[in-house]
C-alpha cells in the first residue's frame, strides 16, 4: 500500500468488560499496523473497552479518515452501532473538513478462506483432507440472520475447492449446533476452526465446553494453555481445535486491503468531488 501520511485508520473491535483476550487480536494488528508507518495516525477503539467508540474524534487529527470494523461479519455492529456512535451517514460522511470513510468489516474479505484453511492445516499437519470434516464454527443468533451469513459464505467457498471429504458450519445459538458436531460429523478426523475475532469467552470457554473438550468452562485463554494438547479423542473420532481465526496474523493485511478495496470503489466520487472543488 502506498503512503498515507495524511490520513489516519482507525481500527474497531467489541472487546469485552469481562474477558482479557477479546481486545488482544485488534490491538495486535493495530501496532502491526502502526509498526509500517503507512498512515500518519494508526489507532484502535472497542465497544466494551477503552478507548471507547465515543471516543474516536479524539483520538485522531487527521481530517482524512478511515475506519475498518475488525468483525467477522456485517450484522447489527457494523450496520447498527458503529454508525450511531461515531455518526456516520454511509460509507462516506463530511464533518466539517474531515471526511470519513467507513470500510467493509474484515471478516468479509475474499481472502478470509485462505486464512481458515492456513489455520485448519496448522492445527492438524500431517492428517489427510479427504479423511476429515473441517467445521467452521459461529456464533449464529435467529435475532440476525447476518450472524450465521458469513459462516456458510466460507463452507460455500471451501466445499468448491474440493479439498476436505465434509464441510460443515455449525453455531452456538442456531441449527445445526456445535454441540451435535458428532452427530453429523461422517469422517474419522475433525477439524473445528471457530470464526471468531478473538480467543475469548466464546471460542475459548463456551465451544470447548459444548463440544466436550472440557466438562466446565476454564479460565480465560492468557491464564491457561492455549490449546496445545490437539489432538483430542471424542465420540470414536480425532478432534482437532483450532484457535479463533482472528488471532491470525494475516488478519493485518486484510485490514489494509478492505482500505485499499474502499479507494477502488469510490474513487470515481473522490474524483468528482475534486473536480467541483477546482472549478
Amino acid at each position: 500500500m502506498a503512503p498515507k501520511p495524511n490520513s489516519a485508520l482507525v481500527i474497531l473491535g467489541h472487546g469485552s468488560t469481562t474477558n482479557p483476550d477479546s481486545s488482544a487480536p485488534t490491538r495486535a494488528h493495530t501496532a502491526e499496523i502502526a509498526r509500517r508507518g503507512i498512515f500518519g495516525e494508526t489507532v484502535c477503539a472497542f465497544w466494551m473497552e477503552e478507548p471507547n467508540l465515543r471516543d474516536v474524534w479524539g483520538l485522531v487529527r487527521a481530517d482524512d479518515v478511515y475506519v475498518v470494523p475488525n468483525f467477522i461479519s456485517a450484522g447489527y455492529f457494523t450496520q447498527t452501532v458503529i454508525p450511531r456512535e461515531l455518526s456516520l451517514a454511509g460509507a462516506v460522511t463530511l464533518r466539517g473538513a474531515r471526511t470519513v470513510k467507513y470500510c467493509e468489516p474484515v471478516g468479509g474479505h475474499a481472502h478470509m478462506t485462505d486464512l481458515l484453511l492456513k489455520r485448519a492445516s496448522e492445527v492438524a499437519p500431517g492428517v489427510r483432507p479427504d479423511e476429515t470434516c473441517l467445521v467452521i464454527v459461529g456464533h449464529g443468533t435467529l435475532r440476525d440472520k447476518n450472524s450465521s451469513a458469513a459462516v456458510k459464505e466460507q463452507v460455500r467457498r471451501i466445499e468448491a475447492r474440493g479439498l476436505y471429504a465434509h464441510v460443515l458450519g455449525m453455531f452456538m445459538e442456531e441449527e445445526p449446533f456445535v454441540a451435535d458436531w458428532h452427530r453429523v460429523a461422517t469422517q474419522p478426523n475433525v477439524v473445528a476452526v471457530p470464526f471468531f475475532i478473538a480467543d475469548g469467552l466464546h471460542s475459548y470457554q463456551d465451544i470447548p465446553v459444548l463440544m466436550g473438550i472440557q466438562t466446565e468452562t476454564g479460565p480465560a485463554a492468557s491464564h491457561a494453555e492455549i490449546f496445545r494438547r490437539n489432538p483430542f479423542r471424542l465420540h470414536d473420532r480425532t478432534l482437532f481445535y483450532a484457535g479463533a481465526i482472528g488471532t491470525e496474523p494475516g488478519f493485518a493485511e486484510l485490514i489494509l486491503d478492505q482500505v485499499e478495496a474502499f479507494d477502488l470503489q469510490h474513487a470515481e466520487f473522490f474524483s468528482a468531488q475534486k473536480r467541483e472543488a477546482a472549478r
